[in-house]
């Protein structure tokens, strides 16, 4: 069992406000599972770059390990070619049957290898890339969340799967994923940098203890220094009234002051004042032991959204309804019926390539939604019928983000929102007010996931259509948005693959394969 000694790392990109890293400093071994665990833009990818020797930093990294990460780049010529053509190129000196051997516990036959990569579903390319990853020898391998859009199915496949590997560092924000396939956890707080044994569950369960505990401690700790600041406010007064009584005094009231009456009081007062001195000391201490209690402490803001109530109550209505691309041998599904009311939350679930973003569009299409991303230019083929209710309104979050470019403002002036309420509620989801000054191509993923979720629930509607909105966003956000949906109940059509979202603030399903 060898380590991984991280001592006094500081990095910052260059450009950069803050550091990402400083004085950072921890250990761990490297036959542990390690689930990686922080806020969006904490700096997880940048942690798992750094240990690949891609940036520059100050302070060290030392072990003997070679490291390989997930995901492998795909190069647009690739595409055309079997993966048995480039495999050597995302990891030298793989062995053909070693991949054949991972790929049979993914649940793939090896002709995988043979087709070209480009015909393959997102599912199988993960699998692909996660066979070629686990086909090395003593390598420690760096995976970076590997669910993003993976169905049901297939997580449950990956999942198996890495729950009986070792020896690597998992980034992901799917709790029932995490606590599968983990043994320990590398959290990045909002100050500090933690490891612990456990996964996902029983860390949240500690740190909600511990956050607890700081609260309390917290309290306790302002109670103890505004009674210290009173007594001392008043022992403060009182030396400076007996200090006054030193100097004049009337001969013929005070006819005694000579007798030792000014000495007894100086004595006095120098007490009082020494008092004054050590309730002050008292305070500084109280205030030094206070400093840090809430440094990590998740206080997620109240997030708040604008449902609109239809003057009907059935929304939408689909009967027998299937549909199919012009140039397709089959349908995607068909004899779909289902009804979405008021105040459900549909999850819609099934394979990948089933059809589910087809059927969101389709729904759009026909409430009339128009949008600058979710131009339709491929010809299809209906059966059955679906219906939307006149006048729906809808707010739609898109699977894609490739659309967002330039400044926030310029994107709250296209759409027209209100950007002092859309920064607020950006800064809810924990954005960072440095990034309002940046270009949103340069955001990652998760930022751009909660600008389009920030949209949404500043947007009024009637229907709220989520398409795969949390890929990406990290764990304490999922929870944050969890919370508002079971207040504010609003009508959703939701196309999710996070388990745990999906059981808190789900009322139905519409399935197929």
């Amino acid at each position: 069992m060898a380590q991984i000694n991280v001592n006094n790392l500081t990095f910052y990109y260059d450009g950069s406000f803050d550091n990402i890293f400083e004085e950072v400093s921890f250990s761990i071994d490297t036959d542990w599972k390690l689930g990686f665990i922080g806020r969006n833009g904490k700096g997880k990818t940048t942690f798992l770059n750094l240990l690949m020797g891609k940036y520059e930093y100050r302070g060290s990294i030392s072990t003997n390990m070679v490291f390989d990460y997930f995901p492998y780049p795909v190069k647009s010529e690739y595409l055309t070619r079997s993966a048995t053509e480039f495999v050597e190129e995302w990891k030298e000196g793989t062995e053909q049957w070693r991949i054949i051997c991972e790929l049979s516990q993914l649940g793939l036959d090896a002709e995988v290898l043979y087709r070209s990569f480009g015909t393959l579903s997102f599912g199988e390319r993960v699998k692909v890339m996660l066979a070629v990853l686990f086909s090395g020898e003593n390598d420690f391998l760096l995976i970076d969340e590997p669910t993003n859009h993976l169905d049901r199915e297939s997580r449950e496949i990956v999942k198996e799967y890495l729950a009986g590997k070792k020896g690597f560092i998992l980034v992901s924000h799917d709790r029932d994923f995490l606590d599968a396939c983990v043994d320990h956890i590398l959290a990045l707080n909002r100050q500090t940098i933690e490891v612990q044994a456990g996964n996902f569950s029983s860390w949240w369960e500690n740190k909600s203890r511990k956050d607890a505990f700081a609260k309390m401690e917290n309290e306790k700790h302002k109670r103890e220094i505004s009674k210290l600041k009173t007594a001392s406010e008043r022992a403060n007064r009182w030396a400076e009234k007996n200090e006054s009584m030193k100097i004049g005094h009337d001969p013929v009231k005070d006819h005694d002051w000579g007798n030792g009456a000014r000495p007894y009081i100086g004595a006095k007062t120098k007490k009082m004042q020494s008092r004054v001195t050590q309730m002050k000391n008292r305070i500084d201490r109280e205030i030094e032991e206070k400093e840090g209690l809430l440094q990590d402490i998740e206080c997620p803001a109240e997030l708040k959204m604008m449902p609109m109530e239809h003057f009907k109550k059935r929304l939408i209505t689909a009967n027998g309804y299937g549909i199919k691309y012009k140039e397709g041998d089959k349908f995607l599904f068909k004899n779909l019926s289902f009804e979405v009311n008021q105040g459900d939350r549909i999850l819609v679930k099934g394979t990948n390539g089933c059809g589910k973003s087809s059927l969101i569009k389709a729904v759009l299409k026909r409430a009339g939604w128009k949008g600058e991303n979710e131009e339709e230019k491929t010809e299809v083929i209906e059966t059955g019928s679906l219906q939307t209710v006149s006048g729906l309104v809808i707010s739609y979050i898109s699977q894609d983000t490739s659309f967002l470019y330039g400044k926030i403002k310029d994107f709250c002036r296209k759409r027209q929102l209100d950007e002092s309420l859309f920064c607020a509620i950006l800064r809810q989801l924990d954005l960072e007010r440095v990034q309002f000054g940046k270009n949103m191509e340069d955001f990652s993923e998760g930022q751009k996931k909660k600008v389009l979720i920030a949209a949404s629930l500043l947007t009024p509607a009637h229907l709220y259509v989520w398409d795969e909105p949390l890929n990406y966003i990290d764990v304490f956000s999922r929870m944050q948005i969890e919370k508002l949906l079971l207040d504010c109940r609003p009508t959703m059509l939701v196309v999710e693959h996070d388990v745990r979202f999906g059981e808190r603030i789900g009322t139905g399903i519409i399935e197929w394969q």
